[in-house]
């Protein structure tokens, strides 16, 4: 079947920009389009609640355009373990950048069970698939990287959010609150969410303000799911903001850098900060004194 070179069908379950997978999605047809290998690029927006059923849909989205004779990307949602996507997508299907955490927590019997047997388990089929596909794999992270064999890594791009986020800094303004905290109330980034360090944060009378899902906690301010140019602004205003994740470098993250917020991480926490190093404060959380020693 003879596909035309020009035209690109391009899937996205989520292209809003206040989501991560949204904001993802819209740096990636950016990427498509400085390339200029396309003149046309439609996207597909549906309001889908449910991403694993969107998953189905636009499998389906994807064959009939290139039953027309169109070429197809498959952008998002495109986690590594849905080896069903990379089974059943049509041949020579461009996909967007690969998503996924490798990091869980073993204290959670269900997460350990799910993320530390099961995932990689389908890590390897979804691997095996893929080297019938493109050449070029994108991954949005770096994060799955210790799963994948080394001929996959070779012809593998990592860190795509990091490589691609033009980070300018902002204008300083006068910083009034001390913490600003993206919360999701997600089964396993949940298990890494700093709910003590937090609670003492509050006892010390910080002032904190959380974007996202609410968090059931006194003394905090929740401004619940809020405009992207909201966020930037409360960003432009804040001190200081926690990793809440496994990802050191989230959009969200990323964002507060731009807006000269500093980044309090984990002391113990085993990440790699390759940029950006010195916007990073590594803080023992279970320490007060340490704690009590953030600038006002």
């Amino acid at each position: 079947m003879k596909i035309s070179p020009k035209k690109l069908f391009v899937w996205t379950c989520d292209y809003s920009e206040s989501t991560g997978e949204g904001k993802l999605a819209r740096l990636f047809t950016k990427h498509l389009n400085k390339k200029k290998e396309f003149n046309l690029v439609f996207y597909q927006k549906k309001k889908i609640k449910e991403k694993y059923f969107s998953t189905f849909l636009g499998i389906i989205y994807c064959w009939k355009k290139f039953l027309k004779k169109e070429r197809v990307c498959y952008l998002n949602y495109l986690p590594f373990w849905n080896f069903f996507i990379f089974i059943f997508l049509p041949p020579k299907t461009l996909l967007g950048p690969i998503t996924g955490g490798a990091n869980y927590s073993k204290s959670s019997i269900f997460s350990y069970f799910i993320r530390g047997l099961i995932f990689p388990i389908f890590y390897k089929i979804s691997e095996f698939f893929l080297k019938f596909r493109q050449s070029n794999l994108i991954f949005s992270t770096d994060l799955l990287k210790k799963y994948l064999f080394k001929k996959t890594i070779k012809k593998s791009n990592f860190n795509f959010v990091i490589k691609n986020f033009f980070i300018k800094k902002t204008l300083k303004k006068k910083k009034k609150i001390d913490f600003l905290i993206y919360y999701r109330k997600h089964r396993n980034k949940e298990n890494f969410f700093p709910y003590n360090l937090i609670r003492k944060l509050t006892k010390l009378k910080f002032k904190i303000y959380i974007v996202g899902d609410k968090l059931d906690m006194p003394l905090i301010k929740n401004c619940g799911f809020v405009s992207n140019n909201k966020v930037s602004n409360l960003q432009s205003l804040t001190k200081y903001t926690i990793i809440s994740g496994e990802n050191p470098y989230s959009f969200f993250i990323l964002e507060c850098l731009s807006n000269h917020v500093k980044i309090i991480i984990e002391k113990n926490m085993k990440e790699n900060l390759a940029l950006y190093k010195k916007d990073f404060i590594r803080l023992d959380f279970n320490s007060l004194n340490n704690i009590k020693k953030l600038k006002r």
